[in-house]
């Protein structure tokens, strides 16, 4: 079996595998944001681009804007100021792409949503509504002693009611990697 926490950076919940002799030092988190034609192959050319030069995406949500024909995605991944420059250069380059930011330069929004699955006894549903109530969290399925709740907010946020589900059978947990937005009047679009 792989030992995959070798080489990994205490960044939250993000440890990015590094390659050997790099200075840990001076890896960073980075947001970007990307405006991209709505097209067969263009998340591929993306997500190769980043295999291609050996850098991980730690996140990747991607949806169509309010114009149908055009996609915003945010990456979440890992770099120097030097390899961040680099890969918002390549993204430039990709003929799908119109536009691209780093939203770690300047203040910004994150948010992420989460769908837990939990096995709850009768006896435990009251503390567990409890949780979620405090969580600002919504029970939105309830199928015998199995609960389903929604939960949005930073990562650290869904990190820690995760962390409060000590003692719960926990079934099934699926995250949808961050949302970012400028704060103010800077803006991503066409």
């Amino acid at each position: 079996m792989l030992d995959r926490t070798r080489d990994r950076l205490p960044a939250g919940r993000f440890g990015p595998t590094l390659p050997r002799g790099i200075d840990k030092g001076k890896h960073m988190r980075h947001v970007i944001a990307v405006l991209l034609e709505n097209e067969a192959g263009a998340l591929s050319r993306v997500a190769n681009l980043f295999s291609a030069r050996g850098y991980n995406i730690e996140a990747l949500s991607v949806a169509p804007t309010d114009d149908e024909t055009v996609s915003r995605m945010t990456i979440v991944t890992q770099g120097t100021d030097e390899i961040i420059e680099q890969i918002t250069k390549q993204l430039n380059k990709l003929i799908d792409v119109i536009r691209v930011i780093d939203l770690t330069e300047s203040a910004h929004i994150e948010r992420e949503m989460m769908l837990v699955k939990v096995a709850v006894p009768r006896e435990e549903n009251g503390r567990l509504g409890q949780l979620v109530e405090i969580f600002r969290g919504h029970v939105i399925d309830v199928a015998g002693d199995t609960y389903t709740i929604e939960l949005t907010g930073t990562g650290t946020k869904l990190d820690a009611f995760v962390d409060n589900l000590q003692g719960y059978d926990l079934i099934e947990v699926v995250r949808s990697g961050p949302l970012a937005i400028a704060r103010g009047g800077r803006a991503l679009r066409v």
